[in-house]
């Protein structure tokens, strides 16, 4: 009989470990992804206030982001990834207590959410960069898309968890399972122990000079029209987009889909999607990849429009879906094509470039939304926000380098529109 389990999970014992912590964390992150802003209102807050909670969580991206992209280029990455996780076991543990005995206030889980995401800005550049020490060239794009399939299936698990969690134990119950995933991924982080560096791409120094290994990280970046419009396309998604989600969605879910019950079938929907995307990514390979994926990150910049559409809660539930799979599709290929055309020495710090772009941005979107919308009104909100997002992501499109990016680099190290080796591009 033929097994279930996937290739890339056999073959990468490292991944596995890997796989199985971030799975259990992931679904805490999902209850979280509910329970935050229904904690917020729990307390007397506004949609404003929902707003600023969730900036509260990305401004550190601001800040720190480039910072772990250099960290997490010079020292062990996995070790920059367990640390973060146990800080953000303490945050959500304290946030939890303070809400379940009554004490919590607005100001409280602001100051709890920029620690939180602190620890974010260091997690995400090394997780980025510790995949092509995990799993070899050939299934980077299977393991990222495992990776993808349990965040997505974490939209549905996670959300149908939290309705219940609020509704019994309410947001401080919910936050706690959250801490609790936190302390299980990094008990199998700290079992971790990924390959060295890959050959010709020697790492940083730990006595390099920062601002150096920032630039070349940057010339990375510059140096590939297919990553920095690609990075620009995801910023607007993350500062136009997902405001709708985070900020306008609970609120519309508040006044008129029955509370957390009705956001959390709307979520749950856009994870079926997502679960399909990273399927198909799984399954399919085209030859050049990334217009597939800008065509896709149109789709999925629909969402905005979608949630106000005034539809009923079915028909906004399977809208959100198809924009699932196209959202799915556009990550797993775009992480896929940094991991496989950026040299592993400067992955960490490429990525934290994408990061500070994207997520480092997005609380302007997430700060103007509750205001913007208090002025214009939610539904004409959401309007203006696909109004924007769309032609940004079909401008992707149009940009030669991203519709002839090939699936797998090239002999020279670098690939991309600008072919150069490690140390052209300036990797220390």
């Amino acid at each position: 009989m033929k097994s279930l389990v996937p290739p890339v999970l056999r073959d990468e014992p490292q991944f596995a470990r890997l796989f199985i912590g971030q799975s259990l964390s992931v679904v805490g992150d999902r209850v979280s992804f509910v329970a935050v802003p229904f904690a917020v209102l729990s307390v007397g807050g506004s949609a404003s206030d929902v707003g600023l909670l969730a900036a509260a969580g990305l401004v550190p991206m601001l800040l720190f982001a480039l910072v772990g992209g250099v960290w997490a280029d010079r020292f062990p990455r996995h070790r920059i990834m367990l640390v973060s996780d146990l800080v953000r076991f303490a945050v959500q543990g304290i946030a939890a207590a303070l809400l379940l005995t009554g004490v919590a206030e607005v100001r409280h889980l602001v100051l709890l959410m920029i620690v939180f995401g602190t620890a974010d800005a260091f997690f995400m550049p090394a997780a980025t960069g510790l995949m092509p020490l995990l799993v070899g060239a050939d299934r980077l794009r299977e393991a990222n898309a495992l990776r993808g399939f349990v965040q997505s299936a974490g939209l549905v698990v996670g959300p149908a968890l939290a309705g219940g969690l609020v509704a019994l134990a309410g947001p401080g119950g919910a936050l706690a399972v959250d801490a609790l995933t936190f302390a299980a991924s990094a008990a199998f982080l700290a079992r971790l122990t990924p390959r060295g560096t890959a050959p010709g791409t020697p790492p940083s120094a730990p006595g390099g000079k920062f601002l150096g290994e920032l630039r070349a990280g940057w010339t990375q970046v510059r140096s590939r029209t297919w990553v920095w419009s690609g990075m620009a396309a995801i910023s607007v998604y993350h500062v136009v987009v997902l405001p709708a989600v985070f900020v306008l969605g609970p609120v519309l879910a508040e006044d008129e889909w029955g509370g957390a019950v009705g956001w959390s079938v709307v979520t749950a929907g856009f994870g079926i999607g997502s679960i399909v995307g990273d399927v198909c990514a799984y399954r399919i390979g085209v030859r050049h990849p990334m217009a597939l994926a800008a065509a896709a990150l149109a789709v999925g910049s629909c969402q905005a429009v979608i949630i106000g559409s005034g539809a009923t809660l079915a028909v906004i539930t399977v809208l959100e879906a198809v924009t699932g799979v196209a959202v799915s599709l556009f990550f797993v290929i775009w992480e896929t094509a940094l991991q496989t055309h950026i040299p592993e020495a400067a992955l960490s710090r490429v990525s934290s470039y994408d990061y500070l772009l994207s997520s480092g941005l997005m609380p302007l979107g997430l700060a103007l939304a509750g205001p913007v919308s208090d002025s214009l009104g939610v539904r004409p909100t959401l309007y203006a926000m696909t109004l924007v997002a769309v032609p940004a992501s079909l401008a992707l499109l149009c940009v030669p380098a991203v519709r002839r990016l090939p699936a797998h680099a090239p002999d020279t190290a670098g690939g991309g529109d600008d072919v150069r080796t490690a140390t052209e591009a300036g990797v220390p």
